[in-house]
């Protein structure tokens, strides 16, 4: 039987599940189930859990791995469950010997059971220091869109996050090498490139010169010009460098939508969060870059109920979605991940984080809402995902039929159904 892989979190999983897809099945297993999970939240691990339980009921002959964020963290819980045959860290997922060395345990242990020390592969990954490029070749075979991995880890502490210690720290693809890979998936068909990475905004600084994402953002463009479309995915916005915003304002190629990394609308919190931008620094990076790029689209992530989040404090994070009119928004409730400083601070009730959760996300459908209204009238560029939905060069869906995967058309938009916008027929 095929490799599966069940994938969890964050889209540089996404990318990471085909490389283990491949390199696992260049290693010879079959019939493994290969679980790539995500730490962010306990309910992330929780599901994970949920995940692997049910399937070993359905697949009772399969070998089922553990890898992912929260397997490097983590290891010996995932290995103490019954269903578990081998846990593979973070960083030798990506590596073609840890599959090779997972079918030769394999085949010893046929017919006997696995101690739980002997099912864990997982190095330390603090030691990581550099970062391969991986280049999977006809990645999302079929798709308009495809990821290319430049950055890994992070260098930050931030009070509530556990992912350095699931991804180590930061480090970077080499400019040449990411050039390569956009232009083998652009050739491949892919009409749509998205750059990714843990600490987007970090990229470079452990490279010689110290390049930054900008200067990679319009090496790309320079040397690729058959990128059609080369969007960012999540940024920290108070470390973003002078080329990138040149790029913004004069790249039409670099799609008009940025996702922000600002968890909270409130200066105190975002000091006990140990975040280095202010509430006025995310509303001026907003204002300026429309000013940039008249029309852009901002998302973000915004953590609920942060530990000592009061009302008032909580009502600025709110009132923080109008300001920077964030069309897009991640609502992560707050959940207290072990050995984090956040954890030990005072916590919010459960029920209150809930609660604002929930009406962070109204305020968010409301925002969507407003932005699919001024859109109507509007022509805009589609990148056609499946046969019922697009997506502007702002990355808002629109309802489609009748159309070809992977085309980009132009279209104007006649109305909206309050979740995605409606063309003109």
């Amino acid at each position: 039987m095929p490799v599966d892989v069940v994938t969890f979190g964050c889209r540089l999983n996404t990318f990471e599940s085909e490389v283990i897809r491949r390199n696992a099945s260049e290693a010879g297993l079959d019939d493994v189930v290969i679980v790539n999970s995500c730490a962010v939240t306990n309910e992330a691990v929780a599901q994970a859990r949920q995940s692997i339980r049910r399937l070993r009921r359905e697949r009772p002959s399969a070998r089922i791995v553990v890898t992912g964020c929260a397997a490097q963290i983590q290891p010996a819980m995932f290995a103490g469950m019954a269903e578990v045959d081998r846990v593979v860290g973070n960083d030798d997922k990506m590596r073609g010997d840890a599959w090779r060395e997972a079918r030769t345990a394999f085949a010893a242990a046929s017919g006997f059971g696995i101690a739980n020390e002997e099912k864990v592969a997982v190095a330390e990954i603090m030691a990581v220091r550099e970062m391969a490029p991986h280049l999977v070749e006809g990645f999302q075979s079929g798709l308009p869109r495809a990821f290319v991995q430049v950055q890994n880890g992070c260098d930050h502490r931030c009070t509530f996050c556990v992912i350095p210690f699931g991804r180590g720290n930061s480090r970077s693809v080499p400019m040449g090498a990411v050039v390569d890979q956009v232009r083998a998936l652009t050739d491949a068909g892919h009409a749509e490139i998205v750059l990714t990475g843990v600490d987007l905004t970090s990229y470079g600084a452990d490279l010689p010169g110290a390049p930054r994402l900008g200067g990679l953002v319009k090496r790309i463009l320079r040397h690729v010009p058959e990128v059609r479309r080369l969007r960012i995915s999540s940024i920290d916005s108070i470390e973003a460098d002078r080329d990138l915003l040149d790029a913004v304002a004069d790249e039409e190629r670099l799609m008009p939508h940025l996702h922000l990394s600002l968890q909270s609308g409130d200066d105190m919190i975002l000091k006990r969060m140990k975040r280095r931008h202010s509430r006025r620094d995310a509303i001026d990076f907003c204002a300026q870059v429309r000013r940039l790029r008249p029309g852009i689209a901002f998302g973000a992530d915004i953590i609920a109920g942060f530990p000592t989040e009061t009302e008032a404090m909580f009502a600025r994070s709110l009132a923080l979605v109008a300001e920077c009119d964030l069309a897009f928004l991640h609502v992560f409730p707050y959940s207290p991940r072990p050995g984090t400083p956040a954890a030990r601070m005072p916590q919010v009730a459960g029920e209150v984080i809930r609660d604002r959760a929930r009406r962070l996300r109204a305020a968010a459908e409301a925002a969507l809402r407003r932005r699919l209204a001024a859109e109507v009238g509007a022509t805009r560029q589609v990148l056609i995902e499946s046969a019922t939905q697009g997506r502007t060069e702002h990355f808002i869906p629109v309802a489609v039929a009748g159309e070809t995967p992977g085309a980009v058309r132009m279209l104007r938009v006649a109305g909206h159904d309050g979740a995605r916008l409606r063309p003109a027929v």
